[in-house]
């Protein structure tokens, strides 16, 4: 068997129509080109598979180019998506990245960091961990350039990048009162995570607006079988909800198959659902999801220009970041016949 022929500078220069210089100060912190060649640059680079060479330039500055990624679980498909944006962003800026993954608990999270600061990364995102205060602030002791990625903290200075999770789970709740849903049940995030809190605010005084409170709020840790657990909970007793809140759509699923599987329901005329994320089955026909989206790519966008702000310019840390949540109306919810998609539901 042949060897893989190795993609060079060279050949990218050819594909770009630039000199070979060129595209070595594509790749190179602080080098000055314009635009339109640095764009030219990276297509090329991504189309050929073009990866810098690492190696020289960690000796040249010090530096490893590599991103620790700390995750907790996969089985919540907005992660996959996610890891791979976060990825493909950081390869088009000459980084590759190292994924750990860590349970939501801080003393794991604490050894984790400890693998990622002898691994020597230069920046580390931390995506649905828990993050104690100690932890927070022994990397900033550190000095090590961290964002916490669809995480927030209560403190606002910690760099975060988040969708708007409280004015979503307002949205959620306006739209299913305005549908004329009465007993709106909430199948919760979990109580520890900011995210979660949010949600679950913002819900509630969504219904307030409407003169409703929560028909039951169920913890479900963000778990699919606490979240098919929780569903049968509500459907024992003798007054049923008529719309459920979903604290997100790894969740939503579950719940959508417990109703009509082994409950018999109909979506929506017995039940209404909305979930939260609009991950890609969100809209595959057997779930029909209406959903809260958050923009994934945006927020990917975000968090990478944040961390390489840190590393390579020294940015001071700009806080919590939010990036605007949007409904996604599909089949799984009553459509209240006030709303439009000019005019959605406030």
């Amino acid at each position: 068997m042949m060897a893989e022929t190795r993609i060079t500078a060279a050949d990218v220069a050819r594909r770009a129509g630039v000199s070979q210089p060129t595209v070595s100060r594509v790749f190179t912190d602080g080098s000055s080109v314009s635009p339109d060649k640095v764009k030219r640059v990276r297509d090329a680079a991504r189309e050929l598979g073009y990866r810098p060479n690492t190696l020289a330039r960690s000796l040249n500055t010090g530096r490893s180019f590599t991103i620790g990624i700390v995750l907790a679980y996969m089985k919540n498909p907005f992660y996959p998506e996610a890891l791979q944006k976060l990825s493909e962003r950081f390869s088009e800026r000459g980084y590759h990245v190292i994924v750990f993954f860590a349970a939501n608990l801080a003393t794991e999270v604490d050894s984790v960091v400890d693998d990622l600061v002898a691994h020597q990364v230069d920046g580390i995102i931390l995506a649905s961990v828990s993050m104690s205060n100690q932890l927070t602030a022994r990397l900033q002791d550190l000095d090590i350039p961290f964002v916490l990625f669809n995480r927030g903290q209560e403190d606002n200075s910690i760099p975060s990048v988040t969708a708007t999770n409280l004015e979503g789970g307002r949205i959620a709740g306006r739209f299913l009162a305005a549908g004329g849903h009465k007993r709106i049940a909430h199948i919760a995030g979990w109580k520890k995570s900011l995210n979660g809190r949010d949600r679950q605010q913002g819900f509630i005084e969504g219904l307030d607006e409407y003169g409703l409170e929560p028909y039951q709020i169920i913890d479900s840790h963000y778990r699919r079988r606490m979240a098919i657990n929780a569903t049968h909970e509500l459907f024992r007793q003798s007054d049923v909800p008529d719309a459920i809140f979903v604290g997100n759509d790894h969740m939503a699923f579950a719940v959508l198959e417990t109703l009509q599987c082994d409950l018999g329901l109909r979506i929506p005329e017995d039940v209404s659902v909305v979930g939260f994320d609009d991950v890609k089955m969100a809209a595959w026909k057997i779930y029909n999801l209406t959903t809260l989206r958050q923009p994934v790519s945006r927020m990917v966008n975000e968090t990478v220009s944040m961390l390489l702000g840190m590393i390579e310019d020294g940015a001071v840390p700009t806080g919590r970041l939010e990036v605007e949540s949007r409904l996604v109306i599909r089949g799984s919810a009553r459509i209240p016949e006030t709303w439009t998609s000019d005019n959605p539901i406030k």
